[in-house]
């Protein structure tokens, strides 16, 4: 929303705002709360006062008149709502870094140097994987999320939140205690103190029993991963850009920030990280994921420079990006990712209506879990049994098998589970199949609770799109391709899906079937400039139909506190 000019009081003078606009970002979740208005009417209310309160040096005494000319960008986090019907209290209030310049023009106050910004940065507090693990308890999601982590992802949060939230690094240890127990003898964890695996393992017997279904949460392979030591070795310092302008080629990388932060999976990077010990490497995260949505990589590894440039702006790193510094950290960030793909599941699980379909393909040794309308990915895992949780967690809806690689019996573990599907991949001899009287080849399995048959008219184009899109993610571009581990290539394949997703989903979807590959095509080619200042990295979007279309999809919002860019705001604007 945009408010008129209005002056906020001081004791010894005014501030006078030519221009505001209150952008008020719902994260985590698909509700406003029951009075969205009265939110935001207390956010522009409050206003006036925080700004008198930050510039209160510069309105006290007599001293001259001073002018800011660059946005001030004032993030507010809100707390909890204190008595019953008042308004949020903010719980953080954040000024990014501005310069004033006295009027009439004497010397301006001396400007930091672009070195000296990072380095007034990097004195923050860094988000600790402690807050995200706790918020995730707050909203009662973490059980959910434990769920879907492998048993090696586990043991290092588990590590890493001992002493800084124990209630949580319990249930964490709990976790690692009831697969061990399940998976052989009962005895301490493998790389855990002996003190708080046994304690870990009697907290889970106090615990109640979880229901069947849920135990097909884990992923396979955690009884060899549960005992191996994360590995430490960091892929060393990268160097932060030093250019204070540069043209990138595409701004595509940067479209992909607001969609992300709305799901709250831009806020989980630095956390998930700094659990892992990798915070400081949160650009080379960002690198591999503006790969994925760049130029096609020749022959499997070769990247257009220009290509390489752009990846470099959007991490906010000087080009190019060292290829063996990714390859290092695509083996380094393995435990990290299943946090960061849980987080992003959940929040497409939670909008996913259980009447609508979801599309399965196998891909890359794996299977690709994705929402029917939109194409919004939800999971990628190795077999059937690990997508079961992501399944039940979006109501059980039916499936359409959409061919490609399909590990072998695949059919099988889908129909043993109660999933109905619906596929026209010609099944295995040994596969639980019925064929349905259908103008084509089709096959359903033998659950009790079956696919509707109608749902076999869209399984062509549906078909279609998702292996164009698997193309053209999954096969063309590659993130990290001299990486033997495929973690970081899958997990960032999963992220810019969902980006391009909700681009598409919300400039195209009254229009046209929504596509992530229409966001892909169509501003693969829009250009822009970006700006490194102290406090925000700035983009420039050439004015025309494309930044019309997405102003108008509120999708040149700010991004604040940006994980890659040393918590600074990424911000948009037209010229």
């Amino acid at each position: 929303m945009s408010t008129p000019p209005a002056p906020a009081v001081g004791e010894a003078g005014e501030i006078t705002v030519h221009r505001c606009t209150v952008t008020v970002t719902r994260r985590g979740g698909w509700s406003w709360g029951p009075d969205p208005r009265g939110l935001v009417r207390h956010v522009v209310d409050t206003l006036p006062e925080l700004l008198a309160d930050h510039f209160a040096e510069q309105l006290a005494g007599d001293g001259p008149d001073v002018e800011i000319t660059e946005p001030v960008t004032v993030t507010v986090r809100l707390g909890g709502t204190g008595a019953p019907g008042r308004p949020p209290v903010p719980a953080e209030v954040r000024f990014a870094p501005v310069v004033t310049a006295e009027v009439p023009g004497e010397a301006p106050a001396d400007v930091p140097s672009f070195e000296e910004s990072f380095a007034e940065a990097a004195v923050r507090d860094a988000p600790s994987a402690a807050a995200l693990f706790g918020e995730l308890a707050e909203r009662g999601e973490l059980d959910a999320l434990l769920a879907l982590l492998p048993g090696e992802s586990l043991q290092v949060y588990a590590l890493a939140l001992l002493g800084d939230d124990d209630a949580v690094a319990a249930r964490l240890l709990a976790e690692l205690a009831r697969r061990a127990r399940q998976d052989g003898p009962a005895g301490s964890l493998p790389g855990l103190p002996a003190a708080y695996a046994t304690s870990a393992q009697h907290d889970e017997a106090a615990r109640p029993a979880r229901s069947p279904g849920r135990e097909h949460g884990r992923q396979a392979g955690d009884d060899r991963t549960a005992g191996t030591p994360h590995p430490r070795a960091a892929p060393g310092a990268v160097a932060a850009r030093a250019a204070e302008e540069v043209r990138v080629r595409s701004v595509l990388p940067f479209l992909l920030a607001g969609p992300l932060a709305r799901i709250g999976y831009l806020d989980a990077i630095a956390p998930a990280l700094a659990g892992a010990e990798l915070a400081d490497q949160a650009p080379l995260f960002a690198a591999a994921l503006a790969y994925k949505v760049l130029g096609v990589t020749a022959r499997g590894w070769r990247r257009d420079e220009a290509d390489r440039e752009t990846a470099a702006a959007f991490a906010g790193l000087e080009p190019p990006v060292p290829e063996e510094r990714l390859t290092a950290f695509a083996h380094t960030v393995r435990p990290a990712l299943p946090v960061l793909d849980g987080v992003l599941a959940l929040s497409v699980c939670r909008g996913h209506d259980p009447a609508d379909p979801l599309l399965l393909t196998g891909t890359d040794d794996g299977l690709l879990l994705a929402d029917a309308q939109g194409m919004f990915p939800v999971a990628w895992a190795a077999d059937p049994a690990a997508l079961l949780p992501h399944w039940q967690a979006c109501g059980r809806p039916p499936v359409l098998v959409c061919g490609g690689g399909l590990p072998s019996g695949s059919l099988r573990e889908l129909d043993s589970a109660g999933v109905p599907f619906l596929t026209a991949v010609r099944p295995l001899r040994a596969d639980p199949v019925t064929r349905l009287p259908w103008r084509t080849p089709l096959w359903t399995g033998t659950a009790r609770r079956l696919a509707d048959p109608r749902l076999a008219t869209g399984l062509p184009g549906h078909a279609e799109r998702f292996a164009d899109l698997v193309t053209a993610l999954v096969t063309e571009r590659r993130a990290v391709p001299l990486a033997r581990d495929g973690a970081l290539e899958r997990s960032v394949t999963l992220a810019a899906a969902l980006g391009l997703a909700t681009v598409a989903w919300t400039l195209w979807r009254d229009r046209e079937t929504p596509d992530p590959l229409s966001a892909l095509t169509r501003f693969a080619d829009l250009e822009a400039i970006v700006r490194f200042d102290a406090g925000a990295v700035r983009v420039r979007v050439p004015m025309g139909r494309r930044h019309a279309d997405l102003l108008r999809g509120r999708l040149l919002a700010d991004v604040p506190d940006v994980a890659w860019l040393d918590g600074r705001t990424l911000t948009f604007s037209g010229g």
